[in-house]
């Protein structure tokens, strides 16, 4: 068991997310950038898509019941235990009675705590993620807060096999602006040719009236050929609505289902976690792509996570190292034995 000794600034349990309620008005929710969690998952064994902790901005402080192996990837925020810094990007062992402590983030602005066995909150609606805006999922549909004790599943094997894997970090908001790719539309027709020349020559800046519902952007308003209104329908994660004003506001894990601002454009899925880690301040642009790029893309990065799953994998093979004396020359052999 895991108890929270203090919540942090936004620190919830997420999985890949709630689907299939939509048409009652409940968001899938789920992480703000899927690869960052789904390789805290891969470093610790459990499946990708198992509940792990979302961290924004400001971590928490957790106090450990009993043996546990831990994964951090995302942006960059400082971790110790018991006071010693440990590791992004690596499975780590923490001992019973351990306290581990996060610090406030460098650089982006999420960070994903996968432990070995996931966290074993209720499942709601086929999904254990939690949704603030809709107060379900997690632990009572909130931020975790100070007091609240966390249950662990059954690890994939013994931990002390599972500790020590690791991988290169991410690396977060280094380069800007950050360059988000597109698909125009679904209302691309409710601006006027100049305003969707602004969407796409100019930059924007996320503002602070930004979270996990959705990032408003500042900069040059986006000219429409109308009011600036539509008749309610659909949204998805990555839409690009502008309200009246024409600032625009990307919807994101939270987000309402419907809304009744034309959307003139769709952020494309593999380009959702690149926003997810960004914070208040960061410069963003938008770029436009094909369908088709947008499809090989997302297939593209599902099948990079299999190659770091499967590389894992293969490196944790048995290997035996002899000295075999041939004809007055010596030569060093490695025989490994294969999972």
């Amino acid at each position: 068991m895991i108890v929270v000794e203090k919540g942090g600034a936004l620190t919830t349990i997420q999985d890949l997310g709630r689907f299939g309620f939509e048409q009652f008005g409940v968001s899938p929710a789920g992480p703000m950038d899927f690869r960052s969690f789904s390789l805290s998952n891969i470093l610790v064994e459990n499946q990708r898509g198992a509940a792990a902790m979302e961290i924004s901005i400001l971590g928490p402080t957790l106090r450990f019941t009993a043996p546990a192996v831990i994964a951090v990837t995302g942006c960059e925020i400082p971790i110790a235990c018991n006071g010693a810094a440990i590791p992004m990007y690596t499975a780590v062992h923490i001992s019973e009675e351990d306290i581990v402590e996060f610090g406030i983030a460098k650089n982006g602005c999420r960070a994903y705590l996968a432990i070995a066995g996931g966290f074993d909150v209720p499942t709601v609606m086929g999904s254990r993620a939690t949704s603030v805006q809709n107060k379900i999922g997690g632990v009572a549909g909130r931020r975790l807060q100070s007091g609240d004790e966390l249950t662990i599943g059954d690890p994939a094997r013994e931990l002390k096999q599972i500790a020590g894997r690791a991988l290169p970090p991410d690396v977060f908001g280094n380069n800007q602006p950050v360059t988000l790719r597109v698909l125009m539309g679904p209302q691309e027709n409710e601006f006027t040719p100049e305003g969707v020349r602004t969407f796409l020559e100019n930059t924007y800046t996320v503002s602070n009236d930004s979270n996990r519902m959705g990032y408003r952007l500042s900069g040059q308003a986006i000219q429409h050929s109308g009011d600036g209104n539509i008749i309610s329908d659909g949204i998805v994660t990555g839409s690009v609505q502008v309200p009246t004003d024409g600032l625009p506001i990307v919807m994101l894990a939270e987000r309402q289902t419907v809304g009744g601002y034309p959307k003139i454009a769709t952020i494309i899925s593999v380009d959702i976690p690149k926003i997810g880690q960004c914070r208040p301040g960061d410069i963003i642009r938008f770029q436009t792509v094909g369908i088709d790029e947008a499809q090989h893309l997302y297939m593209a990065a599902l099948d990079d996570l299999d190659r770091i799953e499967h590389h894992l994998k293969a490196k944790e093979t048995l290997s035996y190292s002899y000295r075999v004396y041939l004809e007055g020359k010596t030569y060093r052999v490695i025989v490994e034995e294969m999972q």
